[in-house]
């Protein structure tokens, strides 16, 4: 369950938008190792620890959907039990649109109800490395005037399996080593608390996806109670926090949902964060030009944030609605005036290029193509940085910093 709070920062999941595909059955591939175990019991089969981790190494490590484990299988009783208990339904791949200028792979997703959803492959710097950016929502709530999935409006949830699914098939088809998973695709994260951390724990569990816990990204637009939840919780994943401007109203306008908690607040949870794992905090900021590249945005990120350490990923918005509607990419002056002021403040920069540009298929694009939201609209453009504006899809991307 999300904290009790949450209704007074961002909107609900309406009652007529179902929170989550719920079949009877749990699915295979949501399942830690222990939870299998219970589930097991509950429906009448004798499933030990060791035979638990096997199946979801099995499921997860060696990409099978069967529970047909070798060298030791499961008795037929405690088999036949267990197919009866588990849903191990697939998701279905509707589109492959691969960018030829960088090299990512976009996948578009459809779930079992007829949800679909968004993964990319990633390539890393490391030749024969990629990460995967997942979605976390059939559309979002968020309302990010950047982002053409905050524009679809949020039909639902994904559920943990629907995440690692996507995972698993992307990794299946990576002409070399997955090693990374990025939260940054369709929807906000932090508003899917318990099944994007659930996700995560599969995905570095070393019976899942064998990924260290450092390699994945959970990204959030500030939502507030769940940062401190978060950091209260001690998870080790990296979190990136999409801030866009440090000037109150002007972030209102832009994160119209983020921006209903007080900038002042979110510096306090940052704080606490970075007192509490000791790391840099990574801050988002989706570049609009004549919007959030002047010298007072630097003056209001500087009596923000003070003294706290911090990396900022500076993303080009990649919007391609028809002019007037859009925002417009900042010039390359606009871009040296605000990468030269933040480098006087000792903020180390990092410029993230967003990947699928070339192929019009950047985050939400694809699915607005196909319906892919209860709101039914066309997705027309976005930050290019992830369904939630926090530096998603160019996660690999980090072609010039200092």
């Amino acid at each position: 369950m999300l904290p009790a709070v949450l209704p007074a920062v961002l909107p609900a999941v309406s009652p007529a938008v179902s929170p989550a595909v719920s079949p009877a059955l749990p699915h295979l591939l949501g399942l830690l190792p222990e939870q299998l175990v219970a589930v097991a019991h509950q429906a009448g089969a004798q499933l030990s620890d060791r035979q638990a981790r096997r199946l979801v190494a099995h499921a997860l490590v060696q990409g099978h959907d069967d529970l047909e484990l070798p060298g030791q299988p499961l008795s037929r009783a405690c088999r036949a039990t267990l197919e009866g208990a588990l849903d191990r339904r697939r998701l279905e791949v509707l589109e492959r649109v691969e960018d030829p200028e960088d090299g990512s792979l976009r996948y578009l997703f459809r779930s079992p109800d007829g949800a679909v959803h968004e993964g990319v492959r990633i390539p890393l710097h490391t030749p024969g490395r990629f990460s995967v950016c997942l979605s976390s929502q059939v559309g979002c709530a968020m309302g990010c005037t950047f982002c053409a999935t905050g524009r679809l409006g949020l039909s639902r949830n994904l559920e943990t399996w629907e995440m690692v699914a996507a995972w698993r098939c992307v990794r299946d088809e990576a002409p070399g080593r997955v090693s990374g998973a990025v939260f940054m695709g369709q929807g906000e994260p932090l508003h899917n608390y318990e099944a994007v951390i659930g996700a995560a724990r599969l995905l570095s569990h070393p019976c899942g996806g064998r990924i260290a816990q450092e390699a994945i990204t959970i990204s959030t637009v500030g939502l507030v109670p769940q940062i401190r939840r978060y950091t209260a919780e001690g998870h080790r994943y990296r979190l990136i926090v999409s801030l866009s401007s440090a000037v109150p109203e002007r972030r209102a306008s832009l994160l119209p949902v983020a921006g209903r908690a007080s900038l002042e607040d979110l510096a306090a949870a940052l704080r606490a964060h970075h007192a509490a794992t000791g790391q840099r905090v990574t801050v988002a900021w989706v570049l609009l030009g004549g919007v959030n590249t002047g010298p007072d945005e630097v003056a209001a990120l500087r009596a923000l944030l003070g003294e706290l350490p911090v990396r900022l990923n500076l993303i080009d918005v990649n919007d391609d609605r028809p002019e007037g509607q859009a925002y417009r990419r900042a010039t390359a002056l606009e871009r040296a005036a605000l990468h030269d002021a933040l480098r006087d403040l000792g903020v180390p920069v990092v410029r993230r290029f967003s990947v699928g540009r070339a192929q019009g298929s950047a985050c939400g694009m694809l699915a607005g193509k196909h319906g892919g939201s209860a709101a039914g609209d066309s997705a027309a453009g976005n930050s290019g940085a992830g369904g939630n504006g926090a530096g998603g899809s160019g996660a690999g991307g980090a072609l010039e910093g200092q």
